[in-house]
């Protein structure tokens, strides 16, 4: 049977990697540039983690985790988000002893066992943000004002910031009791999920996109109505941050993402490249999260956004970007007597971060240049029992036309020169 890939996953190709490339080169330029400095997390934790976490009423704990048990019985799972392995990073490590803000930032594969579509994959690429350690909106702003540079950066304009607040534990009770009240007299309407979810959680109906329910959410009542004071003095704060910042947004009462663990501010942001699936990126403020996996009482705001999309949405803007420059030089020898030179030059001219190739095949010298010529490489060097013995090189400029005779110890000089003239 003929292998091929597990369903819901993709391969990254030779020809598809400068976008990576570039992508990833971004993300880390702009963020270090805001003061964050990278983390690196396991692929998987321990189940628990993402159940006390996330929330067990999230479709992702209750339908999307991978999970497994080894070979002691122990329950682990494939990470299907990147900030609350970052939260138990930061407690086990206590990075709070370091600095009392933490600002960092990821890049890593995610998996969730979900139903393959246009920019939904069982195992995608994710990049995200964490401030950890500051209360104040100021982080909030800054968080969705570094999300927004990278997009900036790469060259994405066709964006549309969306912004809510999701209340905290002292207000979101009351919203609750007012989901439940107007939920309750259509419950008959709503899908099978949705009908747990008003039981378990009921402002987790707001996350579902099934039409039938759409009818009735966007009737439902506005959790702006529902904020205490310091829930409403944040919000504000933010908004007047964000406008000095000219930062535009829109406020929807009803995004509330897709974790249990988001309070206060929530946000998207979304590209009009897209369909249906618009989202390329989002987060919000978890103040509780850190108290929740273990660690003292300790505020937080992150972003994440699927690096599929964005590259999705790169091409379809058709960004141009840096790509590979391929093969500079090709090394051909007449014979197998000249390979333990064309080594050492080989390796010599690469030092020099040139990108050079030569024969792997036992191939006659006319296929090698026939293979240097497919390749479209600007220069071939020829390596005979004369240049052996004298230890030079034949110099082929494949684009000119003209060849030259060059001692070893001018190779470097000669390439560097006629290299940034054909480039």
């Amino acid at each position: 049977m003929l292998a091929r890939l597990p369903k819901g996953t993709s391969d990254i190709l030779p020809n598809q990697i400068d976008y990576w490339y570039y992508l990833e080169n971004i993300i880390r330029e702009v963020l270090q540039n805001y003061g964050y400095r990278e983390i690196r997390t396991p692929a998987f934790e321990y189940t628990e983690l993402f159940v006390r976490g996330i929330g067990q009423a999230t479709d992702i704990v209750t339908k999307e985790m991978f999970t497994f048990q080894d070979r002691k019985g122990r329950s682990l799972t494939l990470r299907p988000e990147g900030t609350a392995p970052v939260v138990r990073a930061y407690i086990e490590h206590n990075l709070s002893r370091e600095t009392s803000l933490n600002k960092l930032f990821y890049l890593g594969s995610m998996f969730r066992c979900e139903k393959p579509q246009a920019g939904r994959y069982r195992q995608f690429n994710q990049f995200g943000l964490e401030a950890i350690g500051s209360p104040l909106p100021i982080i909030d702003a800054e968080i969705i004002s570094a999300s927004w540079a990278v997009y900036q950066k790469l060259g994405l304009t066709d964006l549309t910031l969306i912004l809510n607040s999701v209340g905290c534990r002292q207000c979101r009770p009351g919203y609750l009791m007012a989901l439940r009240d107007y939920f309750g007299a259509k419950r008959n309407s709503l899908c099978s999920d949705c009908q747990l979810r008003y039981d378990k959680n009921p402002l987790r109906i707001l996350d579902c996109k099934k039409e039938k329910c759409q009818i009735e959410i966007k009737k439902c009542p506005s959790i702006l109505n529902y904020l205490c004071t310091e829930c409403t003095d944040h919000f504000s704060k933010l908004r007047q941050y964000l406008d000095s910042l000219g930062l535009n947004y829109q406020i929807n009462p009803l995004l509330v993402r897709g974790l249990d663990y988001y309070t206060k501010t929530a946000f998207e942001i979304i590209s009009g490249e897209l369909g249906a699936q618009n989202a390329v990126g989002g987060g919000g403020r978890y103040d509780f999260l850190v108290e929740e996996l273990g660690g003292r009482p300790t505020p937080a705001v992150g972003f994440a956004a699927g690096m599929e999309r964005i590259i999705e949405t790169m091409m379809k803007k058709g960004i141009q970007i840096p790509v590979w420059k391929g093969i500079q030089v090709f090394i051909a020898t007449t014979s197998s007597k000249e390979i333990p030179f064309a080594l050492q030059i080989a390796n010599q001219i690469r030092a020099a971060g040139v990108a050079t190739e030569m024969d792997f095949l036992g191939k006659s010298l006319k296929a090698q240049l026939r293979t240097a010529n497919k390749m479209q490489v600007p220069f071939v060097l020829l390596l005979g029992a004369e240049e052996l013995r004298e230890h030079k090189v034949i110099i082929k400029d494949m684009l000119r036309g003209t060849q030259q005779s060059i001692t070893r110890d001018n190779i470097l000089l000669y390439l560097q020169e006629h290299l940034l003239k054909s480039n």
